[in-house]
């Protein structure tokens, strides 16, 4: 399954796949992010991130 998008439910602490492939893609920059590197996500937005960076944007975003 390399470079395909893969479609996931993101759940707290974890998330689960929907359809399968490699990675999914930053909402906020747009970046490639591995299944395996997934690390940051937002469980109500349904989000990746690529970094904490990304994810304390966001985070900011939704405080305006």
């Amino acid at each position: 399954m390399k470079n395909k998008l893969a479609k996931l439910k993101y759940l707290p602490n974890n998330f689960s796949i929907i359809e399968h492939g490699d990675h999914v893609i930053c909402a906020i920059s747009g970046k490639k992010i591995l299944l395996e590197n997934l690390n940051y996500w937002n469980v109500d937005e349904q989000e990746p991130y690529f970094s904490y960076v990304e994810a304390t944007i966001k985070r900011e975003q939704n405080k305006s």
